[in-house]
């Protein structure tokens, strides 16, 4: 069905994209031009700006037009613009993409990344155009999402007739066919899709092709469901709620400790167990005294021998073997290190945050395994500073950690091999790895804590390496644990 009105490969007035605060979002402008916005009990400085921007600033509560501001010709615009990439770089943002016609909105779009801003790259008529194979729609309480574990944000339908254009993104379609349709969202709407890598431009050919056309060597590797999974399970490429929040406290009861018994006759194990101290072996000694610490004595702070040897008992690369690789004929490489590993994959890359240890600079260094060496990474100290405080935020502690090793997957190493399951044997492996370095804590009469939150974004910016190539998949703080210090 052809839309009234428009005919085929004519150019229409993109529709305006405004920012506007998120609705839990507050401003306050105090008396010498500071302006604060309020996220519940919480202020955020923003700066101080001028009497004029005070004024304007009351506009994003409806919605502001990034094209009133966007020229930056006059140095109120210019403030403008500095308010609002502030509020956007703390998440306190959202864009209304509207219809030209009249008014009504087309969608919202919601960041999800600090850093994302609406880009319309140029599209023609004749460019082809096909969903991501990681692109999905969902349900959202009483709304339809748009979104994608690559995306910097999700898109939120105000017009149904949308889904339908979508759908028949399954296959590429030229822009000039797209127009015929009833409820083409616009030009403008689709090349925002395209920025989010939510939407991709097609050169046309089958599904293998259009698989190797928006994959590197490295995506390639990855299924949907494991990247929506890392993405979503990890910090830094969502804007949902994070870590322990009780979502269901006052909702649900929660479930017992301990599992009820089944209603059958059990067998006591009591009686084959050992029944005094010195029958219980150095391995049980040291799983039973295992714990969390997250108070560290920072006057007497590890030291770069102890991390060496740490490094050593724990994840040091014992052997190295040549085998074959499935029934191709492909032959790769394998190591033998202190862990366990699904497959043999040894997927895992050790990273160091330094903060306090004798012997060895602050900064940030990755752990080579086959040399038994540290290699400095050159990062921005505000980078480091984030990771570390990052740490001690999750872990309730009062001060920042020791030393912050970030557990890494080169994520290809097993989804090479498996299917379906590679993520999952790839979290598997931090679970064996970070039993492995809590035992060799409390061997050496060191603390550690595992860390349950990572910022793969972050971790993207200290390397440099794309988050689907190489990130971070878990955490463990080490140093030197208080005498006083809280355990669990």
């Amino acid at each position: 069905m052809r839309a009234s009105g428009i005919k085929p490969g004519r150019r229409i007035a993109p529709p305006p994209i405004s920012a506007r605060l998120r609705r839990h979002v507050t401003l306050e402008v105090h008396a010498d031009g500071e302006i604060a916005a309020r996220v519940g009990r919480y202020p955020i400085a923003l700066g101080r700006f001028s009497a004029g921007i005070a004024d304007r600033a009351k506009d994003l509560r409806g919605g502001m037009p990034l094209a009133s501001f966007a020229s930056g010709r006059r140095s109120i615009d210019k403030e403008m613009d500095l308010l609002v990439r502030r509020l956007a770089w703390h998440g306190l943002m959202e864009y209304r993409l509207g219809r030209s016609r009249n008014g009504a909105d087309l969608a919202i779009i919601e960041p999800q990344v600090p850093d994302y801003w609406p880009q319309t790259p140029q599209l023609d008529n004749a460019d082809a155009l096909v969903l991501s194979r990681f692109g999905y729609m969902r349900r959202r309480g009483n709304e339809m999402v748009l979104e994608s574990p690559r995306a910097g944000a999700l898109f939120k339908f105000c017009d149904p007739k949308i889904a339908a254009v979508l759908a028949m993104l399954s296959t590429p379609q030229p822009i000039g066919q797209l127009r015929r349709h009833d409820g083409f969202p616009g030009v403008a709407f689709l090349a925002l899709l395209v920025d989010c890598q939510i939407v991709l431009k097609s050169d046309g050919t089958g599904e293998s092709g259009l698989r190797t056309a928006e994959d590197d060597h490295n995506l390639i590797l990855w299924e949907f469901h494991d990247l929506l999974f890392h993405t979503r399970s990890t910090q830094g490429r969502h804007a949902n709620p994070l870590g322990g929040v009780y979502p269901y406290a006052g909702v649900i009861s929660p479930l017992p400790a301990v599992r009820p018994r089944w209603p059958v006759k059990k067998i006591n194990l009591h009686k084959f167990s050992a029944t005094h101290s010195e029958e219980i072996s150095a391995l049980a000694k040291l799983l039973r005294e295992r714990h969390s610490t997250r108070v560290f004595d920072d006057q007497r702070p590890i030291t770069v021998a102890e991390l060496s040897r740490f490094l050593d008992h724990t994840a040091r690369v014992l052997s190295m073997s040549k085998g074959a690789a499935g029934d191709g004929g492909a032959v790769d490489t394998y190591t033998v290190r202190p862990y366990a590993s699904a497959g043999g994959s040894y997927e895992l890359e050790l990273y160091l945050a330094i903060n306090i240890c004798e012997g060895l600079a602050r900064g940030f260094y990755h752990y080579d395994a086959g040399a038994h060496a540290l290699a400095p990474i050159r990062v921005p100290e505000n980078e480091l500073d984030a990771l570390l405080a990052g740490a001690q935020y999750a872990m309730g502690a009062p001060a920042l950690p020791q030393v912050v090793i970030t557990i890494a997957a080169r994520f290809g190493r097993v989804s090479w091999k498996y299917s379906s399951i590679a993520y999952a044997l790839i979290l598997k492996d931090v679970g064996v790895l970070t039993q492995t370095l809590y035992l060799a804590v409390t061997d050496m009469g060191l603390g550690g804590c595992a860390i349950g939150i990572t910022n793969i974004d972050l971790f993207a910016k200290m390397t440099g390496i794309e988050i689907h190539v190489e990130g971070p998949v878990g955490q463990f703080a080490i140093g030197r644990g208080a005498k006083s210090g809280a355990a669990d």
